[in-house]
């Protein structure tokens, strides 16, 4: 369909004072899921970040890359193991899991942002101490996955100040140098609330919180963090949300505008919750 100059006009009138909200801002945005792994929305992705770091605002793009990791892990004839849905990283494992988020996933990453005109920037939660983290705790052990104890933000705010878009991978060490395995969704939470972004955006494969899981139809656009612990008693945040849900409230509560969880399997979602009254997903305030 052709759109008129007159549209266009419009399109960019309506969208100024967003750009305007956003200027020299820093945003957060945790890229996964769908969107990671469809070429389409990868490019859609792409072209979002580069248009938004165009326009002056700080972007931040945090990765994992679980799906790349399960087919490397096939290759070398090495089964994947999850427990609880939480991949199981032993000291091989580990290995695998910094080579390929902090290789091949992220270096494909930067090239494809800087082949749509963006200036990418290559770092992990290693580089320059970025993330320090000690074994996750619980009732069964995970191995190599840790839990973060300290972010240093030095690193990301040289590269913004200088015109970059830092691209990290979610691995970080311990006090020993030991390489562990970070939830993606956790580490930009945590990396968001030291850099006091504006926004922290988590792209996730639905549409948002929904009041009845089965019907999209049914999306909680806006939820005050306050309001979280009662619908989790109503068990309308279960399951998989609620991790992804602690990450949204965790960096409202320590210093974060707003976080939002949106859909990465619509193109150009990150643009219509930032740029547009109604937005996409669920934001959390």
């Amino acid at each position: 369909m052709e759109i008129s100059n007159s549209i266009r006009a419009q399109i960019l009138i309506n969208a100024l004072p967003y750009i305007q909200e956003y200027n020299n801002k820093v945003v957060v945005v945790k890229y996964g899921g769908n969107a990671m792994t469809s070429e389409v929305l990868k490019q859609a992705v792409m072209t979002d970040v580069v248009l938004l770091s165009s326009v002056g605002i700080k972007v931040v793009l945090v990765h994992g890359g679980g799906p790349e990791i399960t087919e490397h892990l096939k290759k070398i004839g090495k089964e994947s193991k999850f427990i609880n849905g939480l991949r199981y990283t032993d000291k091989e494992t580990a290995e695998i899991v910094q080579m390929v988020l902090a290789g091949k996933v992220n270096k494909d990453l930067v090239s494809l942002l800087n082949r749509h005109g963006g200036k990418a920037l290559g770092l992990c939660g290693i580089d320059g101490g970025m993330l320090k983290c000690k074994k996750k705790k619980g009732e069964v052990d995970l191995g190599y996955v840790g839990n973060i104890t300290e972010v240093n933000t030095k690193l990301v705010l040289d590269a913004l100040d200088n015109g970059y878009i830092p691209v990290i991978s979610t691995v970080a060490t311990d006090d020993k140098g030991n390489v562990y395995n970070i939830n993606a969704d956790t580490a930009a939470s945590k990396i968001a609330s030291e850099l006091k972004a504006k926004n922290l955006i988590l792209m996730t494969d639905i549409k948002g919180l929904l009041r009845d899981k089965d019907d999209e139809s049914t999306l909680i656009p806006q939820v005050n963090v306050s309001e979280v612990p009662n619908l989790m008693r109503q068990g309308i945040i279960s399951g998989g949300m609620i991790p992804k849900i602690e990450c949204c409230v965790e960096a409202v509560r320590r210093g974060v505008d707003k976080s939002f969880i949106i859909d990465g399997r619509i193109e150009h979602s990150i643009l219509i919750e930032m740029f547009s009254s109604k937005g996409i997903g669920t934001m959390f305030i």
